[in-house]
């Protein structure tokens, strides 16, 4: 018998399961409502038997009610002694408010500790240390908040009656969504005493990953990962329950529908739109494309909101409601909101342009049709779908010379903030945080109040699981465009690519595209395709630089800190388009890979041309920013756009040296142009007294923008206006 299992009570199986459809009809307020198979298997095995189980299941099988009614019959001691509060890990504020409200509709005092009700929490610690808590749901985040994890945490995992892990893919690095938060919940179930349940669900996880996540919970050394041998439907050799089901959505009606172009697409989503059933989302690769998609929507006369990663959590939950009532025809959205929202008679969802991964394309489409019997499923691809995908790639895990050197920092220097951090590693703030965190879970450092400590365990960099990981990525992108190009069955194939237990041998859903030969979808007038090619050729983004020093520089030997001074700022500027963006993005990534062109390609010169006139700068001289890579290319530009603006080009910055990278974070970009940028003499006297155009051809972090931009007021210039090709 596994160490984590403790004898299992003599339980009256037959009367625990009237009791768990009981507390099932109150859940759903519906009274002929009852447990299928599977969902007692799990509910049985949880209460009963005091096992940890894995559930693999589509949207929609009905995950939760397994763990809310599996805490109300532990709460109420129908097999045992009455059991502590269920600790529910659940990564999004959506899937969280949901949750809440199903459980209180049951009669379970359910409550949530989130970024979103800070306010709330010392009430929440009160009433879980009076035992007044059914349900306490978390982030992943939040386990290792140090005051959390060594003050809350510790008395609740003594306590606890059942620990859920929700979306459990994220604990596998072989998963889509990987976290390193959810690694930490290692930790918690090895700290946990014998016999207390435990609890993993996903809808969307193949089988690499179910072996990955089962192992995971059956361990009790967290140290311990990797891919084990799973008796998919039985048991793992661990111990853990593994229930795995078919992935067939019946209600959905899958397609692919290719079209020219942006324009050609975001005409067919006008025009589409209101002739779908019900309200629905429409999924976006990127945030500048949703901003796009919406204004055009909008334009259109479509009710439609938009939902991103950087939407304010108060505003998100008022979206959320609005979509839930049928308010609005649809969300644009980002991968925001995906995991857990919960509106069973979502009618339709569309994707403006591919994920990268067939798990994750899964995963978003079955929020649709739950209640439904019937609901559309549209992808349409993108030209630039693989250079947005390689857009986002950076964030793997980041080479062990970076590694060693946050680790040795920490050696020298003892707690240090993430900010601090910064000026010893050249990685930006979010691929930092995230390299930290996986050193926090491996043991390597810790969370501390005031930043990171290293804990002087030995730690090995293990580069060959790292690159099997971005191979597998890759592949999925591979099988993406194989589901796009697919004549077959298109859910057979999804079905396949996850590795569907159920999927019978030369199975057709009978419903796609490709089965019945018929797809939706309004086909758009020339007249309409025109007007969204007209809107996305209106080129024009602003351009800010900064207006504070970033912390920590002293350890860099800067003496720098606190806002800029008001007479050494950069105004605001313009770009000719965002590179994440739909129209504009496309041709600027292209101008600007590493084989750069010698001049501004001619598809760009009347973008150029059109930002200038629209935003019709006032200056007096042009002032060119060098590069060591795109030398000819920014001379080009800053050569026409003085033209254009009939003033001199005086000149350019000089580079001292081979700057790094632009993917770096914030300090050691800074103090990267402060070795390397400098105004060169005769320039200098020439800008004294006049207002000046400062020409580059992209921006990201503004470092180089504020620092040329502070060397021209500096040497008299009374106005540095930026301008640049791409923002991103």
């Amino acid at each position: 018998m596994p160490p984590h299992t403790a004898p299992a009570p003599v339980v009256d199986r037959v009367a625990l399961r009237a009791q768990a459809e009981e507390v099932l009809r109150a859940l759903v307020g519906r009274d002929g409502a009852r447990l299928h198979e599977d969902q007692w298997q799990a509910v049985e095995a949880l209460v009963a038997d005091r096992r940890r189980v894995l559930v693999v299941q589509r949207t929609g099988w009905g995950k939760s009610a397994v763990y809310f009614v599996a805490t109300a019959l532990l709460r109420r001691g129908a097999a045992g002694p009455p059991r502590g509060a269920t600790i529910i890990v659940s990564p999004l504020l959506a899937l969280m408010r949901n949750q809440v409200d199903a459980a209180r509709r049951a009669g379970i005092a359910a409550e949530t500790l989130n970024s979103a009700n800070q306010q709330d929490w010392d009430d929440v610690h009160a009433r879980i240390a009076a035992g007044e808590v059914d349900v306490l749901l978390v982030s992943p985040e939040r386990l290792n908040n140090p005051g959390f994890r060594d003050e809350v945490l510790p008395r609740l995992a003594s306590d606890a009656g059942l620990v859920v892990v929700d979306e459990a893919h994220c604990v596998s690095d072989w998963g889509h969504d990987f976290r390193p938060d959810y690694r930490r919940i290692g930790t918690l179930l090895a700290d946990l005493p014998a016999g207390v349940p435990v609890l993993a669900t996903t809808a969307t996880a193949n089988e690499r990953v179910t072996a990955d996540v089962a192992e995971q919970l059956a361990v009790t050394d967290v140290g311990r990962t990797g891919v084990g041998g799973t008796d998919v439907g039985g048991t793992t050799p661990d111990g853990t329950l593994v229930l795995r089901g078919t992935l067939d959505r019946p209600s959905l009606r899958l397609q692919v529908t290719t079209l020219p172009d942006v324009a050609t697409r975001l005409a067919w989503l006008a025009a589409t739109l209101p002739t779908l059933e019900g309200s629905g989302i429409v999924y976006c690769l990127t945030i500048a494309a949703v901003e796009q998609v919406t204004e055009h929507l909008r334009a259109a006369g479509l009710d439609v909101r938009a939902y991103t990663g950087q939407t304010d959590p108060t505003e998100r939950e008022a979206i959320e409601a609005d979509l839930l009532a049928n308010r609005v025809k649809a969300l644009v959205a980002t991968s925001a909101l995906g995991m857990g929202y919960d509106k069973p008679d979502l009618g339709f969802v569309v994707h403006m342009g591919a994920p990268s991964s067939p798990i994750a394309y899964y995963q978003q489409v079955g929020r649709a049709g739950r209640a439904t019997a019937r609901a559309d499923v549209v992808l349409l691809p993108g030209h630039d779908d693989q250079a947005i995908w390689e857009w986002f790639a950076s964030t793997a895990f980041p080479p062990e010379d970076q590694v060693r050197a946050t680790l040795a920092a920490l050696d020298a220097h003892g707690t240090l903030s993430t900010a601090a951090l910064e000026t010893y590693v050249s990685l930006r703030r979010s691929r930092l945080e995230g390299m930290l965190k996986v050193l926090d879970v491996d043991g390597a450092v810790r969370r501390v109040r005031g930043g990171w400590q290293s804990t002087g365990r030995p730690w090995a960099y293990d580069g060959e699981r790292y690159a099997r990981v971005t191979a597998a990525r890759r592949a999925e992108q591979r099988t993406m465009l194989d589901y796009q190009a697919t004549d077959g069955c298109r859910m057979a194939f999804l079905r396949a690519a996850l590795d569907d237990p159920e999927l019978p041998e030369g199975w057709r859903c009978g419903r796609c595209d490709r089965c019945t030969g018929t797809a939706v979808g309004a086909v758009p007038d020339a007249s309409a395709v025109d007007h969204a090619r007209e809107l996305l050729a209106v080129p024009g983004e602003p351009v800010t630089a900064r207006r504070q020093w970033p912390s920590g520089l002293g350890a860099l030997g800067l003496d720098l800190k606190g806002r800029i001074a008001a007479d050494e700022q950069v105004g605001e500027g313009r770009a000719v388009g965002r590179l994440d963006a739909l129209g504009w993005g496309g041709p600027l990534r292209e101008a600007l890979r590493e084989q750069v062109p010698a001049e501004l390609p001619a598809n760009l010169r009347p973008a150029v041309r059109t930002v200038l006139e629209a935003w019709a700068p006032q200056v007096d001289a042009v002032v060119a920013i060098a590069s060591d890579s795109r030398g000819s290319l920014v001379e080009h530009l800053a050569a026409g756009t003085a033209r254009l603006l009939g003033v001199p080009l005086l000149g350019a910055f000089a580079s001292t040296g081979s700057p790094s990278r632009h993917d770096v974070n914030s300090a050691q970009r800074l103090a990267d142009v402060l070795r390397h940028l400098d105004l060169p003499s005769d320039v200098a006297q020439e800008v004294a007294g006049r207002r000046v155009l400062l020409v580059d051809d992209r921006t990201d972090t503004g470092w180089t923008l504020t620092v040329a931009g502070r060397l021209l007021r500096r040497s008299g210039a009374t106005q540095v206006l930026p301008f640049v090709l791409g923002v991103g």
